[in-house]
């Protein structure tokens, strides 16, 4: 019981990551850019990494814009890359971009050895470190980022969805995905220095996953989404303080286990009684909810 207090901000923080991540995850699932946000957290670890090679604090605010401008860049890249045919895939760029981010990172480390320390910590994460004041900042930055996600949501979503729709309406692709992508930077830029990569990388992409199982509509997916992540943030701090396990580590391993048993509830309520609806030729929703006859 002593532990707990010490949990509470770790707490808070991975509530706010669920909020913003699991919104942005719908997109980046409907958009099949899977893998966005390592690429963007290996250009931001660049960007840190070029901040200490010129004599900047890696925990000041020089380097954090140096690494938000870095971002910028990779977000520029991802918003041009998309091609009007989609001949190439826009993944294939995101793979393109962190590879080359990861080694041009490892060139710098060379020459900044003695501060290595100070880029895993970026890359890692450390939740259990977070406290009040950087809770309360990080909430603060979410909170613009959603206000403006919010006002905007309709052209959002209809680029992520139905992107020809858009172009049809005379939308500019490449202006309002550089906004999503820049948008998403700012997110991914502070998020990883708080959690660490494969945190973040379960809290955009596992809740998003899991309300697909169950519903198609964006409301529907976020409710799911929000409500999985909440519950698994309360379990994986649970059993970090039951185990005596890193909390990071038990939060992206309870993700895992409560997106198997959400398939595994998927596979035997809904496909079943789908094939058993199939079978007796009763009618049997389609993937919009419309009721079609099975065959007699």
């Amino acid at each position: 019981m002593e532990i707990l207090p010490f949990l509470v901000w770790p707490f808070v923080a991975s509530l706010i990551l669920t909020g913003i991540h699991a919104y942005l995850g719908v997109h980046v699932v409907e958009r099949g850019v899977i893998f966005v946000d390592l690429a963007l957290a290996q250009i931001a670890a660049l960007g840190a990494t070029i901040a200490i090679l010129i004599g900047m604090d890696p925990h000041g605010q020089g380097a954090y814009w140096l690494s938000l401008a870095f971002t910028f860049i990779g977000a520029a890249i991802f918003a041009f890359a998309r091609t009007r045919r989609n001949h190439i895939p826009q993944e294939a760029f995101i793979g393109i971009a962190y590879a080359v981010a990861s080694a041009a990172a490892i060139l710098a480390m060379s020459k900044a050895t003695g501060e290595t320390e100070h880029l895993k910590d970026m890359l890692v994460g450390n939740i259990l470190a977070v406290d009040r004041h950087e809770v309360i900042k990080t909430a603060i930055l979410y909170g613009v980022i959603g206000l403006f996600h919010y006002i905007f949501r309709h052209k959002f979503l209809l680029i992520s969805t139905n992107p020809a729709e858009a172009e049809a309406r005379g939308m500019s692709i490449r202006f309002w995905d550089f906004l999503f992508y820049a948008s998403f930077g700012f997110v991914v830029t502070s998020s990883v220095a708080i959690a660490g990569v494969l945190l973040v990388f379960c809290y955009l992409i596992v809740p998003s996953v899991g309300a697909m199982l169950f519903a198609d509509r964006v409301g529907r997916r976020l409710a799911i989404g929000w409500t999985m992540g909440t519950l698994v943030s309360a379990l994986g701090v649970y059993f970090s303080v039951l185990m005596d396990l890193p909390t990071g580590a038990a939060i992206v391993c309870t993700f895992g286990a409560v997106l198997i048993v959400m398939f595994f509830i998927h596979l035997f309520f809904f496909h079943g009684h789908k094939s058993a609806a199939l079978e007796s030729g009763s009618s049997v929703p389609d993937s919009k909810g419309s009721l079609v006859p099975g065959p007699r």
